[in-house]
């Protein structure tokens, strides 16, 4: 690289990192004024509080990864426009793709970071930061968890049903469990309530009835109430609605290999997660030359218009990543093609504003 491309390259990565330095704090502070009489009210030990905005740190950073992007570029990108540098590098005779190019390398750091990121360390921030909001701020409530008319799939033998499920307590209602060899229907267990018992580490059941299928009738075992054990807890029968941000790579792909085998009605959402990841990466590449676009020339009204135009790009950018993503987990559209039509849009607008650019 030329001193011109380490010149960029250093304003590039700097700016984008002072950026999510100054606007964390001020998440850190929006979000204390907001949420401390519940901490207080809650009990919230202090270490616990303390992790709480570290795993928030990591987790506000990598939502609102757009924004910080374009308005580190236009930022001082606009800066170098301001002050006829850009002017001069162009007059030299470098044409505006070479000019680009230190631009692209840093989208590339900036998008290996973004994957470790979001991959590995984003999905345990996110973990600790939701169980810190459901147990201190919603009252150990998650309303997006799925808790009426339950039906899954625990093994290649054993489905569930329960009616409703309620976490705080662990039970379930109007439980049954069919158990097939191959094609056929084995036995029935059915029960008017099965509870999680921790203390004994089993379950317990009221209303137990046992049927075994046979070739001429049928054989029945029934009890007021029986304890035994299931290869099965009740919580994964609904996980929690971020079970999917929880975890790294590799989790997750086990975890929606599972969820496909049990038949999961949530499959798209949990598909929209791992897409996601991989698609933010690509974004930082389209939003750096979009960034570039906008702020490479001088413009009547200054830096200000600028970063008015880039911060509605970004917001834009995420309404159509929020909108396609909501429609996808709750209809049959295709979540790869809701994850990925952002980038595609946001391409062409890339294409067409770079053609502008560079007359």
């Amino acid at each position: 690289m030329k001193i011109i491309d380490l010149y960029i390259l250093k304003k590039y990565l700097i700016t984008f990192f002072a950026m999510i330095l100054l606007f964390v704090p001020i998440g850190i502070m929006v979000d204390v004024s907001e949420k401390v009489d519940k901490m207080i009210r809650n009990e919230a030990p202090q270490a616990e509080i303390f992790q709480y905005y570290i795993d928030f740190t990591f987790y506000f950073a990598n939502l609102l990864f757009p924004i910080f992007l374009f308005l580190s570029i236009i930022w001082f990108t606009s800066k170098l426009a301001n002050n006829t540098e850009i002017i001069a590098i162009l007059s030299s005779g470098i044409s505006f793709w070479r000019f680009l190019r230190p631009y692209l390398i840093g989208a590339s750091l900036i998008a290996v970071f973004t994957f470790v990121m979001g991959m590995f360390i984003v999905p345990e921030a996110s973990e600790g930061y939701n169980d810190f909001k459901i147990k201190y701020l919603k009252g150990g409530r998650d309303k997006d968890r799925e808790t009426n008319k339950v039906f899954t799939q625990i093994n290649d033998n054993d489905y569930i049903y329960v009616s409703s499920f309620t976490p705080s307590t662990k039970t379930g209602f109007n439980f049954a469990l069919e158990h097939f060899n191959g094609t056929e229907l084995e036995y029935k267990i059915t029960a008017s309530s099965i509870r999680w018992v921790e203390e004994d580490s089993l379950y317990r059941m009221a209303a137990y009835t046992k049927r075994f299928v046979g070739t001429d009738d049928d054989s029945l075992i029934t009890k007021r109430r029986h304890d035994t054990i299931f290869p099965f807890k009740l919580d994964d029968l609904t996980p929690v609605s971020y079970v999917a941000e929880t975890k790294n790579l590799f989790e997750l792909n086990r975890f929606i290999e599972e969820q496909r085998k049990k038949g999961s009605p949530n499959i798209n959402r949990y598909l929209i997660v791992k897409y996601k990841r991989w698609s933010l990466p690509i974004s930082a590449f389209i939003l750096t030359i979009i960034a570039v676009a906008v702020s490479s020339m001088k413009r009547r009204g200054g830096m200000g218009v600028n970063l008015a135009l880039g911060i509605a790009l970004a917001f834009v950018f995420i309404f159509f990543d929020k909108v396609f993503a909501i429609i996808a987990s709750r209809s049959s559209f295709s979540p790869l093609l809701a994850v990925s039509l952002p980038n595609i849009i946001f391409s062409f607008i890339a294409v067409y504003m770079l053609k502008n650019a560079k007359r």
